[in-house]
């Protein structure tokens, strides 16, 4: 299976925007046992700008660019030195792709892209994305990895994406506001009642949230594949979700008329 699994600030940090160990010393050991498996795997990583936060010791996530642009090139150093260092424990060697808007939406630039994203899983690398949010001005902008990860899975067609976040899926209610909701644990089509539900945004130091979750839903389906959005607190939910096991909200691929 060829996979994209992207992974939000809050499943890589703490609230404070230090690096949260545990979860990303076991993501990789995850990871790196699928790729063991056969899988391909291109890891769409957040948290830059949020571990530039805890590194720089600023009180907040900043909402001024210089100084976002500035956390992301301290916090990204920091990412990928823990990602090298913990993937190269289990043999596995990663490549960093840093990639903005016009990477994606520019015909050639895109080719490019995909082209050098096929050759590092042919050679048995594991690519690890991120927004070039040093430079990047657009949003800090494609505006979120979601639709960044969505728009990679379609590019190199992939089988399947997955949103590690910090809800476990997609509820038929505010989760945070009501007791009562439920969990959809499988969405055959993406109804103007199921965009409804996508509420606001995540975690304090990241940009996500619902509603990018379900754009990213509509690229992917509508190109041919699923999707799953699951709670990323504990990564070896990743073994259940590449066996198809009910976990978390998978999104069905949408079948041709």
């Amino acid at each position: 299976m060829k996979a994209v699994v992207k992974v939000g600030t809050s499943t890589l940090a703490h609230s404070t925007g230090r690096l949260n160990i545990r979860h990303i010393e076991e993501l990789c050991k995850v990871l790196s046992d699928l790729k063991n498996a056969g899988h391909e795997i291109i890891l769409v990583s957040s948290g830059a700008i949020g571990m530039g936060v805890g590194k720089l010791s600023l009180p907040g996530r900043p909402a001024d660019m210089p100084t976002k642009q500035a956390a992301a090139s301290v916090g990204q150093c920091e990412l990928m030195y823990t990602y090298d260092k913990l993937f190269t424990e289990y043999n596995h060697t990663v490549g960093q792709i840093l990639i903005t808007g016009e990477d994606v939406e520019h015909p050639e630039r895109s080719v490019n892209l995909k082209n050098t994203l096929s050759r590092l899983l042919e050679l048995g690398a594991l690519p690890i994305v991120n927004e070039n949010d040093t430079v990047s001005t657009t949003e800090i902008a494609l505006g979120d990895n979601d639709t960044l990860a969505a728009i990679l899975a379609r590019s190199v067609k992939a089988d399947l994406l997955v949103l590690l976040s910090d809800i476990d899926g997609l509820f038929n209610a505010d989760p945070h506001k009501d007791p009562n909701a439920k969990l959809l644990s499988v969405v055959e089509e993406i109804t103007p009642e199921i965009d409804a539900l996508g509420g606001g945004k995540g975690s304090s130091l990241g940009t996500g949230g619902m509603a990018t979750k379900l754009r990213a839903a509509h690229i992917v389906t509508e190109a041919g594949l699923d999707m799953v959005i699951a709670n990323g607190a504990a990564p070896a939910v990743l073994y259940d979700i590449f066996e198809g096991a009910p976990v978390g909200t998978r999104f069905l691929a949408r079948k041709e008329a």
